[in-house]
């Protein structure tokens, strides 16, 4: 008696799980091209001239100039952006290098050497996010003036720090706990400090998550316009705070908030850009096992 071994072939695809997959597909092209598409709009309307800004329906075919640029960078007369382009960097390095350098030892304490109740600490980093910027503002305005912190940049590179740390613990006990054990039990046996242990072990293996928590914490420090409202003037002002000074009672320059708006936003489309590989590993980190 012989058996006949057959080989099976690929499933033939059924019609309709094509239709759903071309579905899906145009689904997610759409939305891509809904995302993308005001930033488009925004970029060549910084192209135009006001005049052909300001036309309804919009003028798609108007000539293109850089006078929105030009006016940005103080050409006509202006105000330079660079010192609040200059406080904006500084602000949002400083806080995020800060933030890093206290979430990661907290992270560790809650992820590789986890202290009691360590659940409830991180319910706790959580919590202080949902207290609203605006019961908060009064306080810190108070505290910033009797202290002459008013329109000084550290006094936003340790809010924005205080801001983005309980997130940043968050992101990187989720990171921290992929860590394997052993491996820091090699370094203790060894003879290797804690310092040691986080800087030269911890942090290269969790390199990922650093980057991505790195990434956040800039934009949301970068992005921050409440507080730098209110606590700066002149001297500290910020990218944010210097944009919104085109809306003045002369009405809405829409080709030179545009332009300003594009040049305000590279910073941060350039980190991104720049750690896109290390964000997507980072963010990924842990999903599949």
């Amino acid at each position: 008696m012989t058996a006949t071994l057959t080989t099976a072939g690929p499933r033939p695809t059924r019609p309709r799980a094509r239709l759903q997959g071309a579905a899906l597909g145009i689904a997610a092209w759409l939305a891509g091209i809904l995302f993308v598409l005001p930033i488009l709009w925004m970029v060549l309307t910084s192209f135009h001239s006001e005049a052909d800004a300001a036309t309804n329906p919009p003028s798609v075919a108007a000539s293109l100039t850089l006078d929105g640029y030009r006016e940005f960078f103080g050409a006509g007369g202006g105000a330079s952006p660079w010192p609040s382009l200059i406080n904006s960097a500084t602000a949002s390095v400083a806080s995020t290098l800060l933030t890093l350098c206290l979430a990661l030892p907290a992270a560790y304490a809650l992820s590789i050497r986890p202290v009691k109740k360590w659940t409830d600490v991180l319910f706790f980093f959580l919590s202080t996010k949902m207290l609203p910027l605006v019961a908060g503002l009064l306080p810190i305005y108070l505290f910033a003036k009797n202290t002459g912190l008013l329109d000084n940049i550290w006094a936003l590179v340790i809010l924005y720090t205080a801001m983005n740390l309980p997130i940043a613990v968050w992101m990187m006990q989720s990171f921290l706990s992929e860590v394997p054990v052993a491996i820091i039990e090699a370094a203790q046996i060894d003879g290797a400090r804690l310092p040691t242990i986080l800087w030269r072990v911890v942090a290269p293996i969790a390199l990922p998550g650093i980057a991505a928590t790195s990434l956040i914490c800039f934009i949301f420090s970068w992005n921050e316009l409440l507080f730098a409202r209110v606590l700066t003037g002149v001297v500290a002002e910020t990218a944010p705070v210097f944009l919104t000074g085109f809306i003045t009672s002369q009405g809405l320059f829409l080709a030179k908030v545009c332009a300003a708006s594009l040049v305000i936003s590279l910073p941060v489309l350039a980190a991104g850009f720049a750690a896109q590989d290390k964000l997507v590993q980072g963010l990924s980190l842990g999903a599949v096992k």
